[in-house]
């Protein structure tokens, strides 16, 4: 099934954990543009403004207007993120990691990722 540019839209907004006003907000338009989209009183949006929205999300304005099945960029960055995601939505013990570690500062994370790697040496 091929997904509509607001669904794709509220796709990564969800994935990224960015409410639709926010995003509004920081790219300095309306409020209520995502609603508007939503609610289909909105058919359609400039090159520019969805040239401005695939940026913010980090996708290709084609993924975003639906031309590229492939998904997302082909920036490596972007495929590494996906592929963290996807083992965060699918394995629980990688959420737990994730929350454990949300406020820990940058030398308790190398701590941890320090006695994950000895864990795995078995040493």
């Amino acid at each position: 099934m091929n997904k509509t540019m607001v669904e794709r839209i509220d796709e990564l907004l969800r994935e990224r954990g960015i409410s639709g006003s926010r995003m509004s907000s920081d790219l300095g338009m309306s409020r209520s543009f995502m609603t508007e989209l939503r609610k289909g009183r909105a058919r359609s949006v400039t090159a520019e403004t969805a040239s401005r929205i695939a940026d913010y999300l980090g996708v290709s304005t084609d993924y975003l207007l639906g031309k590229d099945t492939e998904g997302r960029d082909n920036d490596p960055l972007e495929r590494e993120l996906a592929s963290y995601l996807d083992e965060m939505r699918s394995r629980p013990e990688k959420r737990m990691l994730f929350s454990v570690t949300r406020n820990a500062t940058k030398e308790q994370i190398e701590a941890i990722v320090h006695m994950i790697e000895q864990l795995q040496s078995g040493k």
